[in-house]
């Protein structure tokens, strides 16, 4: 029950605070996240009965959602296109990493109380360093805050080395390279605009489903793969290393293969390997954990995948409100997958066969997507449906639309 009530709060948490991180900033949100997962964490280790257990649980699982949302917009907006698909794949081993340490940390620190403290007091260092960190100069301009802007970009030219060029950059610079953008900028956003128009519509029905679809399943076989017989410390590593290699790989599809065609192939795969083990005998153990380690290998490999591609298909408005969706649809597949599973005291093969399926159907929709590699983040609703009109209309597949003018500018240089 207090597992279910976690995973409730990180569902909430994507459905509350994305919308939150579009209006006051990336950063602030990030910093309360990290505030609120000390906090409530610290208060879970001193919990005085279950039912107060359960509410920081609630209330530290809303506090990741905001982390991650907050994490993967910034990285997204700040890093460059050439090497954004490795920066997320950096992200993901930390993950990966985290993973493995906790395995060591709960061995060295058996109870329960001091264990959830030791995991919990590191976020008060975290929300120390991160005042150091930039707010998403893209999300500044356009929230109306042109000269917090300037200041920021000049700080982060001078970081860069790049100082000269950082001083040139004014608000009027700024304001004449984005007044497209601007011109089209709504008084504010909703989660109404996820569904208003045509092409954003489509990428958040097909994004919806591949959400839940990898969730899903992703769960599923975790339940699954604690079937080992061994100590659950070596399980948390299991779970951890099997993780390196798919991200390795998915990690130099996304930079040179493309986007959809790295996602499509990871879920197809993952939905392949998950049905073929309906098939191989029961006395097979080693050959049935082996797929079922390169199902969950393929399936962390798309969580990689549809982070990255989810930030790059949304505009800057509504881009955290979008990932705050896709990561709820996540989290109802998680609270699902545990009742497919009780399925099998009926019909054994039943629960493998829908967390097969699941990710094949996934990535029939993902192949609906429009390729992001190498193409600038888009600033506009309106931005995305013109290029999609192009694209349809026999233009250039390779066009872009940029954020400002192609010719050398103080901006770019910094």
């Amino acid at each position: 029950m207090a597992q279910s009530i976690y995973m409730a709060g990180v569902l909430v948490g994507a459905l509350v605070l994305g919308g939150l991180s579009d209006r006051f900033g990336r950063k602030a949100l990030l910093l309360w996240s990290y505030l609120q997962l000390g906090v409530m964490g610290t208060c879970t280790a001193f919990a005085p009965n279950f039912a107060s257990y359960c509410a920081f649980r609630f209330a530290a699982g809303m506090a990741l959602s905001g982390f991650g949302l907050s994490i993967a917009c910034l990285v997204v907006e700040w890093i460059p296109t050439p090497h954004r698909a490795i920066t997320v794949a950096i992200t993901g081993f930390a993950y990966t990493l985290g993973q493995i340490i906790l395995a060591g940390v709960a061995f060295a620190v058996p109870h329960w109380r001091w264990l959830q403290l030791a995991v919990s007091l590191p976020f008060f260092g975290f929300l120390l360093y991160s005042w150091w960190l930039a707010e998403s100069a893209r999300w500044l301009v356009l929230s109306g805050r042109a000269e917090r802007a300037v200041r920021v970009l000049r700080r982060v030219a001078t970081i860069n080395g790049r100082q000269e060029e950082g001083e040139k950059i004014t608000v009027e610079i700024l304001r004449s390279n984005m007044k497209e953008e601007l011109a089209a900028l709504k008084a504010s956003y909703t989660v109404s605009d996820l569904v208003r128009t045509p092409v954003i519509r489509h990428i958040f029905l097909c994004l919806s489903v591949v959400w839940f679809s990898i969730s899903f399943s992703y769960y599923g076989l975790a339940m699954d793969l604690q079937n080992f017989g061994v100590s659950i410390y070596l399980i948390q590593v299991i779970f951890g290393a099997v993780d390196f290699p798919a991200k390795v790989v998915v990690t130099i599809s996304l930079s040179y293969v493309g986007r959809r065609l790295s996602l499509v192939v990871a879920l197809f795969l993952a939905g392949m390997v998950i049905v073929a083990n309906i098939f191989v005998p029961t006395g097979l153990q080693t050959l049935r954990t082996a797929l079922a380690v390169i199902g969950k290998g393929c399936l962390s490999a798309s969580f990689n995948c549809v982070f990255l591609y989810t930030t790059e298909l949304y505009p800057t408005p509504i881009r955290q409100t979008g990932l705050g969706f896709g990561s709820t649809m996540a989290r109802v597949g998680g609270i699902v997958a545990p009742l497919v599973k009780m399925m099998d005291e009926y019909y054994p093969f039943l629960p493998p066969a829908v967390y097969g399926v699941a990710p094949v159907v996934a990535a029939v929709a993902a192949a609906f997507l429009p390729e992001t590699l190498n193409a600038p983040l888009p600033d506009t609703i309106e931005e995305v449906e013109t290029r999609a009109k192009r694209k349809a209309g026999g233009g250039d597949p390779t066009e872009k639309i940029a954020l400002q003018p192609q010719d050398t500018t103080p901006q770019k240089e910094a």
